[in-house]
């Protein structure tokens, strides 16, 4: 259950509304004091439900990392009340109760999971995490079939985004096709050539199937994307070593390569 991370808040997001409050209030100087005070209101308003909503996601995450799951569910049911647009609030919701589920063997909350999943996309149809949480949760009650289809709808609908051909890729991956999932992942860097998920998704699979060159510039693109990711310069470190030491190994003995055994890693994408 790796995906189960909700940390992604509400705080991040773009707020269109709290935009679209804010103009009305510019426009409203102009014309009334009552209706500027009336939209600078509003505008507060919003606001104060957003960075209550985020502080709420964030108390209730850090329940989750300790363990105490029940307490997690109690602050993500909040952030629901405070702003039932929330859509982060309701994947950290799914994701909980997903949890629960799974260790209690209790198929009434993998069902509830399963709701607050499609909730979540209601209000955001392009929400990374809570894609994966749900095909995770179609994939463990037996429903692979469904799996992809959602992910395969996400994608459809989204041509030029490269996260969804990421998580079939993934999928693909899990499921033993790793040509199928690393011809997803070379669509997805065509698609987004500056998404670092993308190309460490690729380096990955690229290092297990043995081709470490590859491997390593793809790594080396993931690292000039994203330099502040400790695995993937780990990643980059490791690999360069090895290839030197196939190198020298080569010249050791003159020109007959030996190629060093793959250790394989753990970075996640």
């Amino acid at each position: 259950m790796a995906f189960l991370c909700p940390t992604q808040f509400a705080s991040n997001q773009p707020n269109d509304a709290r935009n679209v409050v804010f103009q009305r209030f510019l426009r409203s100087q102009t014309r009334s004091p009552l209706l500027a005070l009336l939209a600078l209101f509003c505008l507060l308003l919003v606001s104060g439900c957003q960075w209550t909503s985020s502080g709420q996601n964030a108390a209730g995450t850090r329940l989750y990392e300790q363990g105490q799951y029940s307490a997690a569910l109690q602050q993500f049911q909040k952030v629901i009340s405070t702003n039932p647009q929330n859509p982060d609030g309701y994947y950290n919701l799914a994701a909980t109760t997903h949890r629960l589920g799974t260790l209690r063997r209790e198929p009434d909350l993998i069902e509830q999971a399963e709701s607050l999943y499609n909730q979540c996309l209601d209000h955001d149809p392009n929400h990374v995490e809570c894609h994966r949480g749900l095909a995770v949760l179609l994939v463990d009650s037996g429903r692979p079939d469904r799996a992809f289809a959602l992910l395969k709808n996400w994608a459809s609908r989204n041509p030029i985004n490269a996260e969804p051909r990421i998580e079939l890729a993934r999928l693909y991956e899990e499921h033993g096709e790793p040509q199928t999932a690393l011809k997803y992942l070379e669509d997805a860097v065509q698609q987004n050539a500056n998404n670092s998920r993308a190309w460490l998704a690729l380096a990955n699979l690229r290092e297990k199937s043995g081709d470490i060159t590859q491997a390593l510039q793809n790594y080396q693109r993931a690292l000039a994307l994203n330099a502040g990711s400790p695995q993937v310069t780990e990643r980059v470190a490791a690999l360069s070593r090895q290839l030197n030491g196939n190198m020298e190994a080569n010249a050791f003995n003159g020109g007959t390569q030996i190629a060093t055994p793959l250790q394989y890693n753990t970075t996640r994408y």
